[in-house]
């Protein structure tokens, strides 16, 4: 393998083994030791930091993955320019703190009467140091990424986080400390995986800070304007992702508690946006080399492919979340999650509506269009705060769900029109057809099958049957040639055939 494929490798085993640590965190751990408020805060810290750490750096990322390569340099002061970025990081970070604070009457006033408001109330000076280190870990990583060292980053922000998670809301049930001692153990937990990224860069002497030369301050404004173009995009999608919580958080009554539930609803479901994850890894330098090229027949293959593979594993993950449900809300210990069943729905579909799309935004970010991506995701925020603003009044829970479910159609929705006008491609077949009806088919088996008194019988004799009958067709009916190559060098290792 070369070094992205062992990268892409490791990453993947990283990703799958966090995932499974944070279902253990969510479903099991979480439910039995915090309240529904306190999981809600916990949710509403982790999109409110992103968030922030993404607006107040400025596109620095961005600037970082594209101009790095143009300044390197072999002496490793790369013509200043980690100087500029410690600088820049700095200067942003600082200015928009400033709003943040001046600010923080009129956030106040949004979260006082509302049920467990009073711990935004109680802990709103604890979201900047949150944020603060959250932006130095994406700024470490994104230069950890300029010298392919990516491995590391991904354990140290997938599983090992996560981990120490799992360690101190044991603590906090054992009574070493509350709910207070939990959150400060967070920020204590991040400043240490920003802090252990630091040293392994710092180790590899890949950087040297020094004065930011002539050439560098000359291209200030090229830098400053793809810095804006990237937040806007970034924040944009962000934004988006997380819109449900913050106006669950503002919106309803029971605020927090609601907002703990769609947390859990959404932390499950983002296990259908794994294969995407996976394949993402290497399938943007494909992409990106292809345009580089203008191969727009290897775009095509990859778009087609990805597409339908990523559908495929998707609907098979939704249907094991589907047909134990009943399951998870047992793991969970928390039966009053039953009438929240179409949350979790529409949730699930969304992640299988965005996964299904493919590499469609990625198609455009690398063409010389780029730009419409952002145009599209920034008119896609209005128009999520307004289904939001306009369901979640009536609506509650399922409101948000349907916000975010129509919004994340309408934009792969525009992203695939997009791409089919001006590069005449398009994913789409009579395949996805046939992959619907095997699924509707594997779901009424799973469902349908008698119920078992044993809990681990049941869910391994229900998800097997399911399983068997969707790959079984998917196999025999030819359905991806990628999937059935697979099976087939499977076959060839285990020296079956």
């Amino acid at each position: 393998m070369n070094l992205l494929q062992k990268q892409g490798f490791y990453n993947s085993i990283i990703l799958y083994a966090g995932t499974v640590l944070g279902f253990l965190n969510l479903v099991i751990l979480f439910q039995r030791i915090l309240t529904k408020e306190e999981i809600g805060f916990y949710t509403l810290v982790i999109t409110v930091s992103g968030l922030y750490a993404q607006i107040a750096s400025l596109g620095i990322n961005g600037v970082i993955l594209k101009y790095f390569p143009v300044f390197r340099t072999e002496d490793k002061t790369h013509k200043g320019f980690i100087s500029l970025v410690v600088l820049w990081s700095t200067l942003s970070f600082l200015a928009f703190t400033l709003l943040f604070l001046l600010f923080k009457g009129f956030v106040m006033n949004q979260y006082e009467d509302k049920a467990g408001g009073g711990l935004m109330v109680q802990h709103y000076y604890y979201l900047i140091p949150i944020s603060f280190l959250t932006l130095l870990f994406t700024v470490l990583e994104s230069l950890a990424r300029t010298v392919f060292k990516n491995v590391f980053s991904a354990f140290l922000k997938e599983f090992l986080l996560r981990f120490i998670t799992s360690i101190t809301v044991l603590m906090m049930a054992a009574a070493w400390f509350g709910y207070d001692g939990f959150l400060n153990a967070y920020l204590v937990a991040n400043a240490l995986i920003a802090f252990l990224l630091w040293y392994n860069i710092a180790k590899g002497k890949h950087f040297k800070l020094a004065p930011i030369t002539r050439e560098v301050k000359s291209q200030r404004k090229e830098l400053l304007n793809y810095g804006l173009f990237s937040v806007i995009s970034g924040g944009s999608f962000g934004l988006v992702q997380g819109m449900a919580v913050l106006m669950l958080s503002v919106i309803a009554d029971r605020s927090l508690e609601l907002v703990g539930i769609y947390g859990t609803f959404f932390g499950i479901a983002v296990v259908i946006s794994l294969p995407a994850k996976a394949l993402g890894r290497t399938s943007y330098q494909i992409v990106s080399e292809a345009w580089a090229q203008n191969d727009l027949k290897k775009i095509d293959r990859i778009y087609k492919k990805t597409s339908l593979v990523q559908f495929i594993i998707g609907c098979l993950l939704l249907i094991g979340l589907l047909i134990n449900y009943d399951h998870i809300l047992f793991l969970m210990n928390r039966p009053e999650y039953a009438q929240y069943f179409w949350v979790f729905v529409i949730v699930g579909l969304t992640f299988l509506v965005d996964i299904t799309g493919g590499l469609n935004g990625q198609i455009i970010n690398f063409s010389r269009y780029y730009r419409y991506t952002t145009y599209m995701i920034t008119a896609a925020v209005f128009v999520c705060a307004f289904l939001n603003w306009l369901l979640i009044p009536h609506f509650g829970l399922v409101g948000a769900a349907l916000s975010y479910l129509l919004i994340m159609v309408i934009l792969n929705f525009l992203y695939w029109l997009f791409i089919l006008v001006k590069f005449k491609l398009q994913p789409f077949d009579s395949k996805y057809l046939a992959v619907l009806l095997i699924s509707a088919v594997s779901l009424a088996i799973g469902i349908y099958i008698p119920l078992f008194d044993n809990i681990v019988v049941d869910i391994a004799l229900r998800s097997a049957a399911a399983t068997l009958v969707f790959t079984g067709s998917v196999l025999g009916f030819n359905i991806s040639e990628d999937i059935n190559q697979l099976y087939r060098n499977a076959l060839v290792k285990a020296g079956i055939k």
